[in-house]
């Protein structure tokens, strides 16, 4: 056992060397930003005396970090589970070591799905398993009230990203992209797919704030129970190129990204970076960017401006040009290919 903290939340956790699904609880220190992320939503919602569910907690540290650097006036009520072995003791050693009350908590030690089925409808509900999402995401949106947000965590990467492209058939019931756009791609079918759930319920859930890093995706949607906005919805599930189907429609919400950056939460400088690109790629509504090195390759040249100079040079001419967080080395645009290729030609001229 050893004592970290991410955060300002301390916790005493099992080392091991290579995380598995076979561990008693895993503290996984590359999904920080994930739990960052979760902390920036949640604080950036006007609501206040939230309920909230953690079904897969895990060590329990997402749920923690709620209670311990949230205002107290955030959390109404807090559903903590996980069902590994000892997970209901642990958990309380975490918070007494934190000095946290148990006043509004709940903790479960039972299956995911069984708990998200019995503990009534909250207003957060947050998916993090190790792997898909796929078993857990119709439990989940039955829990959701009324205007709530549901998070959804995959990091089977491998099939959303096309190295399995049949597994992501029956996943996903899609057909993924395997080139410079599989990232951003897979977070489309990701999104699709779990609409489609949402819709047989009548709840339009609509992307809040999505993302790809490291091994995962990670999307919050906001759900609204609309027939018609839900019917809305279905009509932007489209095929690109013969691929998909995915989601077309926007996949940031600009104005709660800015709300997320206003913050005074400690969170880490990679999970800052991310947030700045995204608020910089969130105002830019079209789907996709171009991959500056792929473009070189299609003019049969070695030489590659810099990305920088290339989006100052689209924007004096009264285009929107950022960088994209889906690929380090490209850019996103509301230029067309043509016009591009006749700013990244100058360039290099």
């Amino acid at each position: 056992m050893k004592k970290v903290t991410e955060g300002k939340t301390k916790i005493c956790v099992e080392t091991q060397q290579v995380v598995n699904k076979k561990m008693p609880s895993f503290y996984n220190p590359v999904m920080t930003t994930n739990r960052d992320f979760t902390l920036l939503v949640l604080n950036a919602l006007e609501k206040k005396e939230l309920t909230i569910i953690d079904p897969l907690a895990g060590t329990g540290i997402r749920s923690l970090r709620i209670l311990k650097e949230l205002k107290p006036e955030k959390t109404k009520k807090i559903v903590i589970n996980d069902i590994k072995k000892g997970f209901k003791e642990k958990l309380e050693q975490n918070l007494e070591l934190n000095k946290l009350s148990k006043e509004k908590i709940i903790i479960r030690n039972e299956d995911a799905n069984k708990v998200l089925n019995t503990e009534g409808h909250f207003d957060y509900v947050d998916i993090d398993p190790f792997g898909t999402p796929n078993p857990f995401l119709d439990s989940a949106i039955r829990a959701l009230n009324r205007n709530a947000i549901l998070g959804v965590t995959a990091t089977d990467t491998s099939a959303l990203c096309g190295s399995y492209s049949s597994a992501c058939k029956r996943k996903y019931w899609a057909e993924p992209l395997r080139n410079e756009l599989m990232h951003e791609f897979a977070t489309r079918i990701l999104i699709r797919k779990v609409q489609l759930i949402g819709a047989q319920h009548e709840k339009a859930l609509t992307p809040l704030v999505s993302y790809a890093t490291d091994h995962y995706i990670k999307i919050f949607f906001e759900s609204q129970n609309n027939k018609t906005k839900t019917d809305e919805i279905l009509k932007k599930h489209e095929l690109y190129k013969e691929k998909g189907p995915i989601w077309t429609g926007i996949i940031n919400n600009h104005e709660f990204i800015k709300k997320m950056l206003n913050q005074n939460l400690e969170i880490n400088k990679k999970t800052l970076k991310l947030l700045k690109i995204l608020e910089e790629e969130s105002t830019i509504q079209e789907p996709f960017f171009y991959d500056l090195h792929e473009i070189a390759s299609q003019q049969k040249t070695k030489t590659i401006p810099r990305k920088e100079q290339l989006i100052q040079e689209l924007q004096k001419t009264g285009y929107e040009a950022t960088r994209t967080h889906f690929n380090e080395n490209a850019i996103k645009t509301n230029a067309s290919k043509k016009e591009l290729i006749k700013k990244f030609k100058k360039i290099i001229r």
